[in-house]
């Protein structure tokens, strides 16, 4: 049966918040008996998007009615129902890899995916097991497969990612802009280096209910860059998203050939920290292998503590050991190379490898002896290393946290049982003691409902540049953007992290402030509903293309006073494979009569 369109006329009354410039028109269905509906769904955070979008559909001939809901529960509620035709979305690929930015939507049976096409999860297996420089082509032919060919999604933008501080008080060259790890507070020192030890530096975030203080078990807003601040992790991400070592717990890291194992050699000038009276203490307890051995291993056990919210990062971890046999280094080779394990983990080293040792109490360094974790990955998998940036791959204190987790897992009692990492351990007029013990540059002293407040881990490498400069920080709990800007101009914080577009020009009009900001990874698009069979764009692949071809990004961006920058997929921001999403009403004709003819 054939389907009917007529031309749409657009509104003279438009929802608030759509800029749409009259260049681009995009009326191309010929004038028929009925519009063909689309149901775009939507938070109302997202209410600027929708708008825009709905504008354009209605212009290339559809009847558009826009669901908007007031939060994220009612619109997966409605999502899961099928109530929909686009779902506007966003992914933020939090551990700079592309393979995060892919597997949990796309790949059938995926977190949040609602595919399920062989050759989509084919090609994000083989690039999966690719490095870098191998897999750009991979990824190129999986967004053609998502977008050109079948219409999955409908991209809309990458952001940009902002902070905005007062450079009367920081020095600049100090504050870093990262586009996928938390900010780092360490290197951030005072113009006036003298207030570097009596001056806390204030930031602040929205969330202050802390979902745990225990690396694996939160993966939101209100422990990220806390948890990233306490933990020392293998490896760190540098701003633009290359794997490093600089202030991790390696001094070097190697993939071997076969990209199936991975060689960290481990630093001995991180001891863990622990609060005594308010004030945090060194241990004596070295951040050694065994406690590597011990985090990872719970950071990939769905069953190693209550509500573990981020064991699929580590789901590609297949066993994490220590190396006690120099010839295994010097039998391995470089990924991509003929150089030696044993050789590349020597690079830099002030004294090269004369023995590995197993005990904790055997390491040292400047004599040679070196403790060298081997991680093996379940298949060949080079971007395991990106998840061992992530703070969920934080090392924990295998001593402290056995010490305390004594509950039974699958009995666990929030009423009665207390985890390492609760929050009640560090909240003023608790009952509990502070039980935390940190790895990194910061241990969390107490928190009330306002605050919670920060000191310098003594034992985090002293006395070289990645010892902290700041000797505390306050991170103050303000609900909503407004007010945590105007804290910022009032002088009562020093850094706002996370700004959005609509406050640049308040930051650019203030003389005592700087703006910075960086392109993301964060991504908006609408995602097809393509699993309610008998609804016509679950059906119909042409009138998803007709739909995906009315999407004009510059008008988008122009929308957004030219902040925006292009997408194709989430892979956008961290691959070039050179797709683009040209706005096209010729095809949008096309698809359109396809669509009606079928």
């Amino acid at each position: 049966m054939k389907k009917f369109l007529s031309k749409a006329v657009l509104s003279a009354t438009l929802l608030a918040g759509a800029i749409v410039p009259a260049a681009a028109n995009l009326q191309t269905a010929s004038a028929q008996d009925a519009a063909i509906p689309v149901t775009i769904l939507a938070q109302s955070s997202s209410e600027q998007n929708a708008n825009i979008v709905r504008d354009q559909l209605t212009k290339a001939g559809f009847q558009v009615d826009v669901s908007l809901q007031p939060d994220y529960a009612s619109f997966n509620a409605q999502k899961d129902a099928g109530n929909y035709d686009l779902a506007i979305s966003s992914w933020t690929t939090v551990t700079g890899n592309p393979d995060y930015a892919v597997r949990s939507l796309f790949i059938s049976g995926g977190d949040y995916s609602i595919i399920s096409n062989p050759e989509v999860d084919e090609l994000i297996e083989l690039a999966a097991s690719q490095t870098s420089e191998e897999y750009v082509e991979t990824y190129k032919q999986l967004e053609e497969v998502l977008v050109t060919e079948n219409a999955y999604i409908a991209p809309l933008y990458t952001s940009l990612k902002a902070q905005a501080y007062n450079h009367e008080v920081l020095n600049g060259d100090s504050i870093r802009l990262s586009k996928s790890r938390a900010f780092a507070w360490e290197p951030v020192s005072y113009n006036d280096e003298s207030l570097n030890t009596t001056r806390p530096l204030v930031l602040t975030q929205e969330m202050g209910d802390l979902t745990s203080l225990d690396p694996i078990k939160g993966n939101d807003g209100s422990i990220n860059q806390l948890n990233t601040n306490m933990y020392v992790r293998l490896i760190n991400l540098t701003d633009d998203d290359q794997i490093t070592s600089e202030n991790s717990l390696s001094h070097n890291f190697v993939i071997a050939d076969g990209n199936l194992d991975y060689y960290f050699i481990l630093r001995d000038d991180i001891n863990f920290a622990k609060i005594e009276d308010g004030v945090a203490v060194d241990t004596g307890d070295l951040v050694s292998a065994e406690d590597v051995i011990f985090s990872l291993n719970r950071a990939k056990d769905p069953e190693s503590v209550p509500d573990h919210r981020t064991y699929s990062l580590h789901e590609h971890i297949s066993e994490v050991s220590v190396v006690e046999d120099i010839a295994e280094l010097e039998a391995a080779v470089v990924s991509g190379s003929d150089q030696t394990v044993k050789e590349a983990l020597e690079v830099g080293l002030e004294t090269p490898i004369a023995e590995l040792v197993a005990a904790e109490a055997d390491v040292d360094n400047a004599a040679g002896n070196y403790q060298v974790v081997k991680l093996t990955a379940t298949e060949p998998f080079p971007q395991v290393l990106n998840y061992l940036g992530h703070q969920s791959a934080g090392i924990v204190s295998e001593q402290q946290v056995s010490a305390i987790n004594t509950y039974d897992v699958a009995a666990y009692d929030p009423n009665s049982d207390i985890a390492y990492g609760d929050q009640r351990a560090i909240t003023e007029g608790s009952t509990y003691d502070n039980h935390l013990w940190a790895s990194g540059p910061y241990i969390l002293v107490d928190k009330n409902d306002y605050q919670a407040n920060f000191v310098k881990n003594p034992a985090y490498r002293p006395d070289t540049d990645a010892d902290a400069n700041i000797e505390a920080v306050t991170v103050r709990f303000i609900g909503d953007a407004s007010s945590s800007l105007s804290a910022l101009r009032a002088g009562e914080v020093d850094l706002l992290y996370s700004l959005s577009e609509v406050n640049y020009p308040i930051v650019e009009g203030e003389a005592s402030l700087t703006l910075q900001s960086i392109p993301s990874n964060g991504v908006a698009y609408m995602l097809f509903n393509t699993n309610t069979p008998g609804r016509p764009v679950s059906d119909s692949v042409n009138l998803r293309k007709a739909i995906l071809y009315a999407i004009n990004q510059e008008e988008i961006n122009a929308a957004y006073q030219g902040l925006k920058l292009p997408a194709f997929t989430t892979l956008s921001p961290l691959v070039e494979t050179g797709n683009a999403l040209v706005a096209d009403p010729a095809k949008v004709e096309e698809f359109l009569t396809n669509y009606i003819n079928e």
